[in-house]
């Protein structure tokens, strides 16, 4: 893609050559998905805008969670109500805490001093996402004001309650950014981010970019997987690969409606949990690794019917997200979508697991320049909106 460059993490030192340190300003993403797996941090250089988008990943690198924070947080994105709002207001800061060391931790482990940053952009921890409720909301915990007094660096956050206060669903949010990086003229390209839930964003060549999310990615794998074998996730596939699809389980899970629903959609932890998936097994005894495989068909399965519904000439899927790491879901969606190339966006110069962390440093940098980060023809939004909320240093 013209429009992009890309350099592998390495130290910036004071002997960068000058030029390139005024070319523009850096700028640091933060990201904690649904799996609530680690803080993926990423220092981005950007330049021009729009389709003469330019990003460089400086240093990008995953912070794991503290395990009881952990804990804390899958409870809640799993639907517990069980919690003090002491307990709920500690949470919110200890997140804010975690994302200001993480953001610190990195620019040490690169070389670059704070205030070559422009700003942080801060996704925070999305504990809950009703934009179908009446009234609408999502909640994400993560503080701004404790990442910008912690870290000393401006800081942008709460990025999606904008977009749903507009009507529209708070997400997806990395569309715009995908388009600007990895459109194409001539052929019709699908962006597919496989965190814990599944998205797409659809990139025809002479059309409208759309986005949705399709159902769960990693979600329910990494949480049967855990309970099962101790591991926090299905390292490559095996588990799953151990074991066989339950054809008359597979076809309960996909009969959920919410598969049905056309987009724009999305949805979280908190409709797809173990208790969901228990509810569709009923008194079925089957094996782990049976489960383990069916879940993973379910991911591929949705993923493959959601873009012959909405893109059936996608030519090409880029896949980010930490499932570009799991050989088997690989595996399983070429099998599902025979007429495209299935690929990691690292084919094309953008590391596929920083991507979304990439993403929140580019919309930090549009809020600052008071331009609107959505898109209404994704979210189903009323208009273009300038997202988040600025918290000076």
């Amino acid at each position: 893609c013209p429009a992009f460059f890309f350099a592998r993490p390495s130290r910036m030192t004071d002997a960068t050559d000058a030029t390139d340190a005024s070319a523009s300003a850096l700028y640091l993403g933060l990201m904690s998905g649904t799996s609530a797996d680690g803080i993926d941090a990423a220092l981005v250089r950007f330049e021009g805008e729009g389709r003469a988008l330019r990003c460089q990943l400086v240093h990008g690198r995953t912070f794991a969670w503290d395990e009881a924070t952990r804990t804390r947080l899958v409870a809640l994105g799993q639907g517990a109500d069980t919690v003090s709002l002491d307990a709920l207001g500690a949470l919110d800061a200890t997140v804010a805490l975690a994302f200001a060391d993480a953001a610190l931790a990195l620019l040490q482990d690169a070389g670059v001093p704070r205030g070559r940053v422009r700003a942080i952009g801060s996704h925070g921890q999305t504990i809950r996402h009703r934009p179908q409720a009446d009234p609408p909301f999502t909640w994400q915990l993560g503080d701004g004001n404790v990442i910008a007094e912690r870290s000393g660096i401006d800081t942008v956050a709460d990025f999606r309650r904008r977009d749903v206060a507009a009507g529209g669903q708070g997400a997806p949010l990395m569309p715009a950014f995908h388009a600007a990086l990895l459109g194409s003229p001539q052929e019709d390209r699908a962006v597919l981010n496989l965190g814990g839930i599944a998205n797409f964003t659809l990139l025809p060549v002479g059309g409208e970019v759309r986005g949705f999310d399709t159902g769960p990615a990693n979600a329910l794998m990494d949480a049967w997987c855990e309970r099962h074998t101790g591991r926090a996730y299905d390292a490559d596939g095996a588990f799953a690969a151990s074991g066989q699809v339950d054809a008359a389980l597979l076809a309960r899970l996909l009969a959920d409606p919410w598969f049905a629903l056309p987009p724009p959609k999305s949805t979280g932890r908190e409709h797809f949990h173990l208790d969901w998936l228990q509810a569709r097994m009923g008194e079925t005894v089957l094996p782990p690794a049976d489960v383990q495989a069916t879940l993973l068909d379910l991911s591929a399965r949705t993923v493959a019917d959601a873009l012959q519904m909405t893109q059936p000439d996608t030519r090409r899927v880029l896949v980010c997200g930490g499932g570009v790491r799991n050989a088997v879901l690989m595996a399983r969606l070429a099998a599902y979508l025979p007429q495209a190339i299935v690929e990691s966006t690292a084919m094309h110069g953008l590391e596929p697991d920083y991507v979304e962390a990439m993403g929140f440093a580019w919309l930090a940098r549009e809020t600052l320049a008071g331009r609107p980060g959505n898109l209404p023809a994704v979210t189903g939004a009323s208009g273009r909106r300038i997202l988040g909320t600025v918290f000076p240093a």
